[in-house]
């Protein structure tokens, strides 16, 4: 609740805890925190405008207009602690103990190329497929850019996905790297940087060598 606190304020994070419960109107709110409908209904107004509440239906009718009810959406669930980096770190662990490390990291690979299917490459060529990667990055949570280099393409990242999982568990690095060679459909080369805390990603995209080209 602290960090939550901290994201949206007290009186928002309030609403969200009763939103999590049950959905509610505007007047079961305010009861339940103590303030007036008015203020209540402007945190709910900010709430919408940031994807984190909907309108879900209304309360049945005392005999004036139904009262609006409120509800999490998705994203507001999502905001709430969650355990994922926990159950990610354990299921590596538990999987190398019993696979090994060539198993494990064979199955990373498998989640990456499957991550690879949500890719939408508008346009043709290795750049338009290096984009689709960097998109997927974003929609995992990265925070990633793409830079035009000489044997190809950098993709760059300031914020990594899985972060608090690659700074225990680097070979889950192998996962974005398989997703970003499935969708490019090229040679991928993983440097990503873990010395901090926090993991930032970074893969090196080389263009196809030319026909004639010596591979000394």
């Amino acid at each position: 609740m602290d960090r939550l606190v901290t994201f949206v304020g007290g009186t928002r994070a309030r609403i969200l805890q009763l939103l999590r419960r049950t959905a509610s109107t505007v007047g079961e709110m305010a009861d339940a925190i103590g303030i007036t409908g008015n203020a209540v209904r402007g945190h709910v107004t900010a709430l919408q405008r940031d994807g984190l509440v909907r309108e879900a239906g209304t309360a049945p009718s005392t005999g004036g207009k139904p009262a609006q009810r409120y509800d999490l959406t998705i994203e507001g669930e999502e905001i709430f602690p969650k355990a994922y980096a926990f159950v990610l770190e354990e299921l590596i662990r538990q999987l190398r103990n019993r696979d090994g490390e060539e198993a494990t990291i064979g199955l990373l690979q498998a989640v990456g190329r499957a991550a690879a299917d949500s890719a939408d490459a508008k346009g043709e060529g290795t750049g338009a497929r290096v984009a689709a990667a960097a998109d997927v990055l974003r929609s995992m949570g990265g925070d990633v850019e793409v830079t035009r280099v000489d044997e190809g393409w950098e993709i760059r990242g300031f914020g990594c996905p899985l972060s608090t999982v690659v700074v225990h568990e680097p070979d889950t690095c192998c996962l974005a790297q398989a997703m970003v060679s499935s969708v490019t459909g090229r040679c991928v080369r993983e440097h990503c940087d873990r010395s901090g805390e926090r993991a930032r990603c970074a893969f090196d995209v080389h263009d196809p060598l030319p026909p004639d080209a010596s591979l000394e």
